[in-house]
């Protein structure tokens, strides 16, 4: 569009934007209604899909445990967008979290960084507030190793959370990673 084009429909009232009469309103509203009904015929928890099930018309789509859609937004909605964009951001933290434990290493044996939790917790929480979800997060994809569940401030202070593996090859995986994103 051109730019006199745009101004003059910005000029006009927001019900004539769109529409040009009665029959492009009602075509409209209809569009958005099929729409609508559409969505909730997929949504379980609609009563579209209730209703549906129970006549028997239709299979209704129910993604089963073995499904790859199973637990997961559909494709292209905001929702998978949200997920992507945090589980990006997490990412990076790890990734983040790894290299401070390898720069401030109080136990190195040329492969393997460790530093005390309580340290660590000094140095992280100017960063973040999420050290321990962070570890967690580190320990469950083998990046890091600490003793127990999780840590706690002063009580597990002296507790050693090691790298499991280089740093160079941490932040290969991470970037490999980013790279089939």
């Amino acid at each position: 569009m051109e730019k006199d084009a745009v101004a003059d429909l910005l000029k006009q009232p927001l019900d004539k934007r769109y529409c040009h009469g009665l029959t492009d309103k009602v075509k409209m509203f209809q569009n958005k209604a099929e729409t609508h009904q559409q969505s909730q015929e997929k949504n379980p928890f609609s009563a579209q899909w209730l209703q549906k099930d129970r006549k028997g018309v239709g299979a209704n789509y129910a993604p089963k445990k073995g499904d790859p859609e199973y637990g997961r937004p559909p494709s292209g909605s905001k929702t998978e967008f949200r997920g992507l964009k945090a589980h990006s951001h997490v990412t990076k933290e790890m990734l983040e979290l790894c290299e401070i434990i390898h720069e401030n290493a109080e136990y190195s044996d040329g492969e393997l960084d460790g530093i005390s939790f309580g340290e660590l917790f000094k140095i992280y929480t100017n960063i973040s507030n999420k050290v321990v979800g962070i570890l967690l997060r580190g320990r469950k994809h083998q990046f890091l190793h600490f003793e127990g569940e999780t840590l706690f401030q002063r009580r597990d202070d002296d507790k050693i959370i090691f790298l499991l593996k280089p740093i160079a090859e941490i932040r290969e995986i991470f970037h490999s990673h980013k790279e089939d994103e």
